[in-house]
């Protein structure tokens, strides 16, 4: 490809840092400079207009094929990139995509993932989507997109992601076009032609095309439909949860995305010297703006670790030999994937090419902090980011060592406050001194354009207009963000507000611990009583009385002394990488649910291979399924004794008899 052609480069420059920034008042120097004239790109297609003409055949993106670091990876210069771009785009244009039109997105981490993002940003919306999300849920974020073009990975090996490409093709009305994306080791021509059986005779999928054989038929230095793309054009839309209940779509304005870009390279100090992994899911905005926009924007190496990323367990097993060979300047994983990456010795690998190291998506521990340090040299500097905020709100620089829990500096330009939580754990409209706590408020250049459905803008916005993050933090005397969780997570005792990290900070400093994660169990009395949950550092072992008790010897608020601690095998997860405490919860009320039918059930003589099944349906109700024939006689008896117990409890349950 050769995408540096200078007719159609408007000459602009790379993103660069304009000053160090060690301090709030580095931001406010920053600030000196009104926005419009500190930025004046108007969208991310000239970012990379700008970044192929600056950078040219410089690398700009790597693709490892697996996580052996001797095999040889694919790269592709920013010349190659842009060329990309403007065929993506000239592609989706004459397949009908305009401004308003929708590109959905289910690929695995690829090289053409970034053709997908911002070939579908030049030409209309892209919408990028989690595999993992249920067919039902795809077909429900499709159609509220009004998706017209779906990019998919031709195989089944990441997550069945062909097969889900065809089941959703016949659902979602708008959709004209799926185009598939062949995998890096699948030879040209080794797919053959794409089509349907099972009807006696093979024919054409309509409306079903090869991605690479359309697009290398598109003019590669310019957008064949002329578009001027304004600041205020919709960039993408992202899904937010979505793992339960109905997932909401995001609008991200290109503004929004070109000043987190922007934001990221002055705050982090990024340029064109720098390589990282970035190994964060690309359906997520943390891999797409600040792991990869802002990265590009300034002329980085981006590297993308095989298919499943920093799923892939040989990249894991390997990623410091990895780091040896592709000499990051720095390193960005979430706290889950930093724990994996502490049991992971170095066994003489050279990372002296790691200068900054960074996580985000949850608040780290104090312990994880101190062990990765310990262990690497390396200090993690934290950040906070979301998808309402195009992916970063603030960032502690380079240089800049904070503790545990310090996300760093407002960006430029950006306002923060923290205000007191009201009675039902919501903001409001209190703002509280430096040191105390309550919830993180902002409005910034960055601030999402509102959900496509807008009844779900109600609960995002507080009536004057700031965005309520849910998050809870406090303001130290550097000017500094600190966060201490969620407010949707605070433990609820008689009243009585229960920070989790505090009992997560206690439990995490026991050597055996390699994550855990404290939630509310249901009690028909308090409320909520904290219980905590661990998995255990592979190869250690630790009762849960032991680590109960060295958990309540460290928590000094009476109502937080957690009343039991459960070792799991495994912590859930989210697909970025966070514990899902959704799912913890459930387990917890289903062990209050399970030890209150026992009592029941002991009381009433019921044998225990006749007791009722206890049966979780996510975090909002517990059944439990009575066989009638096993109960025989104490069949109605049972049921009406169990529904009465459980009856107290702040929780929904259902009693079946069955």
């Amino acid at each position: 490809m050769t995408g540096n052609d200078k007719k159609t480069s408007p000459g602009g420059a790379p993103f660069r840092p304009l000053l160090p920034v060690r301090s709030l008042a580095d931001i406010r120097k920053l600030e000196e400079t009104p926005l419009e004239q500190a930025l004046t790109v108007r969208s991310t297609y000239e970012i990379f207009r700008n970044a192929g003409a600056a950078f040219g055949n410089k690398t700009a993106l790597t693709f490892l094929r697996t996580g052996n670091p001797a095999d040889e990876p694919i790269r592709w210069s920013y010349a190659d990139l842009l060329a990309g771009i403007h065929q993506t785009a000239n592609m989706l244009h004459a397949l009908g995509v305009g401004p308003e039109d929708a590109v959905a997105v289910l690929l695995p981490g690829c090289l053409e993932y970034h053709l997908a993002l911002w070939g579908g940003e030049a030409a209309g919306i892209v919408q990028p989507l989690n595999p993992l999300l249920t067919d039902e849920k795809l077909v429900a974020l499709m159609t509220a997109g009004r998706a017209k073009v779906l990019i998919a990975y031709g195989s089944d090996s990441e997550s069945g992601m062909w097969s889900k490409a065809m089941r959703l093709r016949g659902q979602v009305p708008t959709l004209t076009t799926v185009l598939r994306v062949a995998p890096h080791d699948e030879a040209p021509g080794a797919a053959g032609a794409l089509h349907e059986t099972g009807s006696g005779s093979a024919g054409a999928l309509p409306g079903v095309a090869e991605f690479d054989v359309l697009r290398s038929a598109q003019p590669s230095d310019r957008l064949v439909s002329g578009r001027d793309i304004a600041p205020t054009d919709i960039a993408a839309y992202f899904h937010t949860g979505g793992t339960t209940g109905a997932p909401k779509l995001a609008r991200h304005s290109h503004g929004a995305q070109v000043f987190t870009a922007w934001a990221s390279v002055q705050v982090a100090g990024m340029n064109e010297q720098g390589i990282s992994i970035n190994g964060y899911p690309l359906f997520h905005v943390a891999g797409v703006l600040p792991a990869s926009l802002a990265s590009l924007s300034a002329g980085m190496e981006v590297i993308i670790p095989t298919t499943s990323l920093l799923r892939n367990k040989e990249v894991l097993a390997n990623y410091w030999k990895l780091v040896e060979k592709y000499r990051p300047t720095s390193l960005s994983a979430v706290p889950t994937v930093l724990a994996a990456l502490a049991n992971m010795p170095l066994n003489g690998a050279d990372i002296s090419s790691i200068g900054y190291c960074r996580t985000g998506a949850a608040v780290l521990s104090p312990e994880l902090a101190a062990r990765f340090e310990r262990l690497f040299g390396l200090h993690v500097h934290e950040s906070l980011g979301m998808t309402e905020m195009a992916g970063i709100s603030t960032i502690t620089p380079p240089g800049v060592d904070g503790p545990a829990g310090c996300v760093g500096f407002p960006l430029p330009y950006m306002q923060m406050r923290i205000v007191a939580l009201d009675e039902n754990g919501n903001a409001s409209d209190s703002d509280l001194p430096p040191g105390e706590q309550g919830m993180v408020l902002f409005k910034s250049p960055n601030l999402f354009s509102g959900f496509v459905d807008p009844a779900d803008n109600a609960k995002a916005f507080t009536v004057d207009g700031w965005l309520a993050t849910g998050d809870l933090g406090w303001i130290d005397g550097e000017g500094r963000l600190n966060l201490s969780g969620r407010s949707k997570d605070l433990i609820i005792r008689s009243g009585h507000n229960i920070d989790p990290k505090v009992i997560e900070d206690a439990l995490g400093a026991h050597p055996a611990v390699q994550l855990c994660a404290a939630v509310g169990a249901p009690d028909a009395y308090a409320g909520e009583l904290p219980v905590v949950f661990a998995t255990l550092v592979p190869g250690a072992s630790a009762t849960e009385d032991e680590l109960l008790a060295f958990t309540a010897a460290r928590v000094d608020e009476a109502p937080a002394k957690p009343k039991s601690v459960i070792v799991i095998e495994n912590m859930p997860m989210t697909n970025v990488g966070k514990i899902y405490k959704p799912e913890l919860r459930a387990m917890a009320a289903s062990r209050v649910v399970t030890a209150t039918v026992a009592q029941v059930c002991d009381e009433l003589g019921v044998a225990r291979d006749l007791r009722p099944r206890v049966q979780s349906e996510g975090e909002s109700l517990v059944q439990v399924r009575i066989e009638a024939a096993a109960a025989g006689a104490l069949a109605d008896t049972l049921q009406e004794r169990i529904r009465t117990a459980l009856e107290p409890l702040p929780f929904k349950t259902r009693v079946l008899l069955e």
